[in-house]
């Protein structure tokens, strides 16, 4: 899914967080949005992920004006996954319920957890898993439909180095399946693993390396 971004601009209250934001995210890319706290990186995510309203611009969909969008929620249930710092996964529910909630296809639970090393702690409940661990299975919570395109604002803040780098590992596969990806972080090793990393500095898009 072509995602396409023309004069993002935000405000919370009197406060600019965006300054004319213009980007393009090409389908199947592995994006990384990255800059200092109050550098504009989770706001610009928030918006392009449909999560919240530009006060100025638009964002377009494939060419689909996204204002144009029918019904928001089947729209985010078929094409977008969504992975946040904290796991927001459901207490008294197992990883394994917590992620068969977003399933379409359970069969393809057991892989997928296999895939982030956490199969062993499918019928564990959140509290009794590490930080670490409950933010894997956020992970595959999001990745469970195989979205156009998953959203994930620091989704390695719980995790240690050798965890981080292994889910930047599984992004970096599920993109060359034809997965997208837009990651906001302060981590500076994603951009060993990202095609595209957008930096921003004041609410606006300092530079765009390409890989």
């Amino acid at each position: 899914m072509k995602i396409e971004a023309f004069g993002l601009e935000h405000f919370y209250g009197h406060e600019q967080v965006l300054r004319g934001v213009d980007i393009v995210i090409e389908p199947g890319s592995f994006t990384a949005i990255i800059g200092e706290s109050g550098s504009g990186k989770t706001t610009l995510l928030s918006i392009l992920s449909t999560l919240l309203h530009p006060t100025q611009g638009r964002v377009l969909f494939d060419n689909k004006i996204l204002d144009d969008v029918g019904n928001i929620d089947i729209f985010r249930r078929r094409n977008i996954g969504f992975v946040f710092q904290f796991h927001y996964l459901i207490s008294y529910l197992t990883l394994r319920e917590n992620v068969a909630l977003a399933a379409l296809d359970e069969t393809l639970i057991t892989p997928l957890l296999e895939s982030l090393g956490i199969e062993r702690l499918a019928k564990r409940y959140s509290d009794e898993v590490s930080g670490g661990e409950r933010q894997r299975a956020a992970i595959a919570r999001a990745l469970i439909n195989r979205p156009s395109v998953v959203f994930a604002d620091e989704p390695t803040g719980n995790l240690d180095t050798k965890n981080a780098l292994g889910v930047y590992e599984l992004f970096r596969r599920f993109a060359e399946q034809g997965t997208g990806f837009v990651v906001a972080s302060h981590d500076k090793k994603i951009a060993d693993y990202a095609d595209t990393i957008i930096e921003m500095e004041d609410g606006i898009v300092k530079q765009i390396f390409k890989r």
